[in-house]
């Protein structure tokens, strides 16, 4: 009952607004601010400090190694892709929020990137945008029926759908063989 208002109310769809603006401000600002900062962003220290320092559980095992590993086996070695993907993801997430096109995709990555950065052990504010995030991700479509996706989410429809359902011809195979 709850999620069909969500998804189909207008009210929900101007509270919504209100919440995916919200939350796109906090990552554009946070983007912004990596990319036009004094000091150039590096995720280096931030992913040191996860691999020197995991979560752990009350065994004093670490909670989530499978994440530990990824970290200090790929995200540590491979930083640059990081220092480039963290600013623009979490400045497009905002700006895709804000301007409310393709708003369940740019939430689904603000969780994603919430969830990692919880996962490495920094809570902040993450768990509040973690809560709307949801509830964007839940509203669907009508969380960005006031805004961009009003005209962007049907074109998409009608483009993609008619793409897909076109039949592709493959050449035959069967009678044009020789034998070798």
């Amino acid at each position: 009952m709850f999620t069909t208002w969500l998804r189909s109310n207008r009210w929900a769809a101007g509270i919504l607004t209100i919440i995916r603006i919200y939350v796109g401000w906090s990552f554009l600002t946070a983007g912004w601010e990596k990319l036009t900062g004094p000091k150039a962003f590096s995720a280096a220290g931030f992913l040191a400090n996860a691999v020197k320092h995991p979560v752990l559980s009350s065994d004093k095992s670490i909670e989530y190694p499978t994440f530990h590993v990824f970290l200090q086996n790929f995200a540590l070695p491979n930083v640059g892709l990081f220092n480039f993907m963290v600013p623009w993801g979490e400045f497009c997430i905002g700006l895709g929020l804000i301007l409310g096109v393709l708003t369940t995709t740019a939430a689904f990555f603000g969780l994603f990137l919430n969830f990692t950065y919880m996962l490495a052990g920094t809570v902040s504010s993450n768990p509040w945008d973690v809560l709307w995030g949801i509830f964007i991700v839940v509203g669907g479509y009508n969380a960005g029926k006031f805004g961009g996706d009003y005209w962007v989410i049907p074109w998409v429809r009608k483009h993609i759908t008619k793409w897909v359902s076109a039949e592709v011809e493959l050449p035959s195979l069967g009678s044009n063989r020789t034998a070798h």
